[in-house]
């Protein structure tokens, strides 16, 4: 498989080096954590060559002996050595057990410099405050962005075709390497199986699987809905899968907490408060949606929102669901002081259809930054001072 440097992870992670933190790398399954850590301990080794680095791979039968929070304890201290910078890496540390008190009292010495990746589903953001007492930084890792799908391919292809590709292969590189499709979709079907058949199931004691697998469908179905526990728990009940909307509640989260979606709310412009009746949620990757659920009642408006959405949280934002009056923003975009409006749409050439997308945005009378993503294929213009841009261009910009 080609390789890419992941620049923007592997910065992240720089800047963090000799901070007094447990860097804890996250990410769904298959995103690239434990190649961004040994990225990292190349650029280590590369940039401070006198660094002490103690590395195990609890998926590497080496290290078979340390799985068990003394052993592994104990093999680090024997590891350290004076007068050098000492740095710890840990990948799959879920598969130790009792992990965190090994990693919390090696960190409470204050010697080492640490680094741990592990299984979505058995080292959540949710569990990190109860694992780690100590301070952490969680450095979320997701599937390619469109930007490095086209550093893959070498954009050999035209922009708007090598984004046609990416619609529907997504982000997960490791399904590049196939040639034919059927082992492509059969990697990343893997990859969901896994995710929802096992590891949740380990994770959370679950009866079966039945349930969990039609919410995941439909919330792949609806992605860019709003939608909440009690509508989908009476809509999969009509089609005779027993469930009720607290159990329908809880398997959400679950599903979010392994990195599978992210939960959206929404957010009142006008009376500035947030909004508790309903929620969006967006795939991690929209690869998974075309695998799982093929053409089925697509629509690429959604499907664009969908990447858009994730897009976002890469860059590092927050992101809310914009409610203003009886119409909708689609993204209210915050870091830091900066604030931006965001409405995406699939084809926007009609005068009604631009309409519709640009009212809203008109109608919010602050001063920040308004911005419809559209599949254009035309370079940047304005209408009504707000700047209108192509998908595909904006994906390869790292700012609006």
């Amino acid at each position: 498989m080609k390789y890419i440097e992941r620049t923007n992870y592997l910065n992240r992670l720089i800047g963090l080096k000799n901070t007094p933190d447990i860097k804890i790398i996250t990410g769904i399954r298959r995103s690239g954590k434990s190649e961004l850590m040994r990225a990292y301990i190349n650029y280590l080794k590369t940039n401070e060559p006198k660094a002490n680095i103690i590395y195990l791979d609890f998926y590497d039968l080496e290290y078979e002996k340390y799985k068990d929070y003394k052993a592994l304890y104990k093999f680090v201290k024997d590891h350290f050595k004076n007068n050098k910078n000492n740095y710890l890496f840990v990948d799959e540390i879920q598969l130790c057990k009792n992990f965190e008190l090994a990693i919390n009292s090696l960190h409470n010495s204050g010697q080492y410099d640490i680094y741990i990746t592990g299984s979505n589903a058995f080292l959540l953001s949710s569990d990190l405050a109860t694992l780690f007492t100590g301070r952490f930084i969680e450095i979320k890792v997701f599937p390619f962005s469109f930007n490095e799908f086209s550093i893959y391919y070498d954009a050999k292809k035209n922009i708007e075709d090598l984004f046609d590709d990416y619609v529907v292969k997504g982000g997960l590189a490791g399904s590049y390497s196939y040639i034919e499709e059927i082992d492509r979709k059969a990697y990343i079907s893997d990859i969901y199986t896994t995710i929802v058949t096992r590891d949740l199931m380990q994770k959370y004691n679950l009866p079966d699987s039945m349930v969990l697998d039609h919410l995941a469908e439909f919330l792949m179905d609806n992605i860019s809905n709003i939608t909440s526990p009690n509508r989908i728990a009476n809509i999969l009940s009509t089609n005779k899968i027993n469930t009720n909307h607290v159990t329908i509640g809880k398997y959400i989260k679950y599903l979010c907490n392994a990195y599978m979606f992210f939960d959206i709310k929404r957010y009142d412009i006008k009376g500035k408060k947030y909004l508790d009746t309903a929620d969006k949620y967006y795939l991690n990757d929209i690869g998974l949606r075309f695998v799982v659920l093929g053409n089925r009642n697509l629509d690429y408006g959604r499907v664009y929102e969908n990447i858009v959405a994730i897009e976002l949280l890469r860059r590092g934002y927050d992101i809310y669901i914009g409610k203003l009056y009886q119409k909708k923003v689609d993204f209210i975009a915050i870091k830091g002081d900066e604030k931006v409006y965001i409405q995406v749409s699939d084809d926007i050439s009609s005068e009604a259809t631009l309409k519709r997308e640009i009212e809203p945005l008109l109608q919010v009378k602050d001063a920040y930054p308004k911005l419809i993503i559209a599949r254009t294929r035309h370079n940047i213009y304005q209408h009504e001072g707000i700047k209108i841009i192509n998908i595909a261009d904006w994906l390869l910009q790292n700012k609006f």
